[in-house]
């Protein structure tokens, strides 16, 4: 037997955790049930014992994942909130994103952070307007996607029509992988294509997925029997699906180019198991990612492997008191490489300073417990008070950067007037702390005045305006500002940035990352000001570490 040397063996360690990964995060339109369906990935993976209903605001059970006072009074999900879990021996990182389209840049920002996804669809609405924007982020990065077509149990769509708007908006073939017998009251069942078995359905949250009568394809006279009508209408429809179907391609479903779909009905734990193994059957493990490498003050592209031996990650989501009674603030990091071991020393690499968090945690949404090591895929929490932002690449030591994290010029601004002004300071603390944590943008007018807000739906402001009184003991009120739109602006020289920021004094304004901006008052500003400024670049995106130019020292 040759002998191993612990470096080899290392690699080999790493390289089988990386392999029982999965990370993956669940996108869909308001209502389609995507919190519910979290609740009972969580549940059949033991990870809970009782799974909570969003539904029941007035209950002292609420859904795991929605932890944010507002989030139970409206039984919505604003923020985006991290699981993990332990299922046939796979380590699930499961990242439940906000559906309101007002928050949808906590949602692209966590997509950067996964590895696949889970789009939820209403079996009666289909593919709705938030889900296309999701799906377009998806599309943009080959983000391979699960779907998953809920609500079966109510009067919904004919499932072709499903399948076939689906393929419509995603741009790509679906491949059955459930398929419905009948709906609404009707419903019998789902036919496993995997198994060739017909899942009985039976209404009830409270049963699981092992109570379901299963029966075998096979037995094909019973099966008539027992659902006649519904049986031979679902054996036509699914003939046709499956004819006019490519046969499941793994390799084209991790390249982004054919989705499978599962039909059932989350609330009733229906159809959810064969969700959850197909997570672990058929999405990929973590996967390489892109970073940027300084030699020689040049960037140079660099491949990070999940089983490089260095550790890094980066920051994809700050969230700040998490825990009212610490005022903590929780940087969360999705590791891209190496092992994290506690007492590592590790670096910012933008600020080139070490990171010493006062704890590292993994998450059951806001129930937490000390990581003894985390590898590639793994999503972990730096407990700190401050030095760490959106988009921030951690490491034990190599000199790179993570690129692709994205922040959207907004289209909505209000201004803060304090109630109360013995509070400055305390509404300071919260505006930034807010601002670095993506809860909003907060604009420092460069000219001195009111702070201005900046968010891509209104219910932003009132979930901030929610947090300040909560949290920082601030009350505030917002008034309409003259501002309707801000653009990054960077420059080909200093001296001709300068020049610009001299002619527009009033416009300019640092956000939360000290990036400068030009604030407009009407849609044809940037149009003159870049008539006047041919050598100013103007940015309706900032990505992390972009626009160097456009920075304050």
């Amino acid at each position: 037997m040759i002998p191993c040397s612990s470096e080899s063996l290392n690699m080999t360690t790493a390289l089988e955790e990386v392999r029982r990964r999965r990370t993956f995060a669940i996108i869909s339109h308001p209502d389609a049930g995507k919190t519910t369906l979290t609740e009972k990935l969580l549940l059949f993976s033991g990870a809970i014992q009782i799974a909570g209903s969003v539904k029941a605001r007035k209950a002292s059970r609420h859904a795991t994942s929605d932890w944010m006072e507002i989030e139970k009074q409206r039984g919505i999900s604003v923020a985006s909130s991290v699981m993990q879990m332990l299922y046939r021996e796979h380590v699930i990182n499961l990242l439940d994103t906000p559906g309101h389209k007002d928050f949808s840049e906590d949602t692209y920002r966590v997509l950067t952070a996964v590895d696949s996804a889970l789009m939820v669809i209403d079996a009666a609405n289909g593919v709705e307007a938030q889900t296309r924007r999701l799906i377009e982020v998806c599309r943009q990065r080959d983000t391979p996607i699960i779907t998953f077509v809920n609500k079966m149990d109510r009067e919904v769509r004919d499932p072709l029509d499903i399948l076939d708007e689906v393929e419509r908006e995603l741009g790509m073939p679906c491949v059955p992988m459930t398929w419905p017998v009948g709906q609404g009251k009707s419903f019998g069942g789902i036919v496993n294509l995997r198994t060739q078995a017909m899942t009985v359905f039976e209404s009830g949250s409270e049963r699981l997925p092992q109570d379901f009568e299963t029966v075998p394809l096979s037995d094909q006279a019973k099966l008539s029997e027992r659902f006649g009508m519904e049986w031979a209408s679902a054996m036509d429809s699914m003939e046709l699906a499956t004819g006019a179907s490519p046969a499941f391609d793994r390799e084209a479903f991790l390249a982004g180019k054919q989705t499978p779909v599962f039909f059932g009905s989350g609330v009733n734990n229906f159809g959810v198991m064969e969700v959850l193994d197909a997570l672990v059957d058929l999405a990929p493990s973590p996967q390489p990612r892109q970073s940027s490498l300084q030699v020689n003050k040049q960037l140079v592209e660099k491949t990070i492997q999940p089983e490089d031996p260095g550790f890094a990650g980066v920051v994809f989501k700050v969230q700040a008191n998490m825990d009212a009674n610490h005022r903590d603030r929780i940087a969360f990091v999705r590791v891209a490489s190496g092992k994290y071991l506690p007492g590592m020393k590790l670096k910012v690499q933008r600020s080139s300073k070490e990171l010493r968090p006062t704890s590292v945690v993994t998450f059951l949404s806001q129930r937490r417990e000390a990581v003894d090591e985390a590898f590639a895929g793994d999503i972990i929490g730096f407990t700190t008070h401050g030095g760490v932002q959106l988009g921030d690449t951690i490491t034990d030591g190599a000199n790179l950067q993570f690129t692709g994290l994205p922040f959207f010029a907004p289209e909505l601004f209000m201004t803060v007037v304090l109630k109360n002004p013995l509070r400055t300071k305390q509404l300071q603390t919260g505006l930034e702390q807010l601002g670095e944590e993506g809860a909003i943008q907060v604009f420092k007018p460069e000219m001195g005045g009111a702070m201005l807000l900046g968010a891509v739906g209104q219910l932003q402001f009132e979930v901030v305006q929610h947090r300040l009184k909560a949290e920082y003991d601030c009350d505030v009120r917002l008034e309409n500002s003259q501002f309707t739109g801000a653009r990054w602006i960077t420059a080909d020289t200093p001296a001709e940035l300068n020049t610009f920021v001299n002619a527009y004094p009033q416009r300019m304004a640092l956000d939360a990352a000290h990036t400068l901006a030009y604030l407009c008052t009407s849609p044809y500003d940037v149009r003159l000001a870049q008539e006047r400024f041919p050598k100013i670049h103007f940015h309706p995106l900032r990505e992390h570490a972009g626009l160097a130019l456009g920075s304050a020292g």
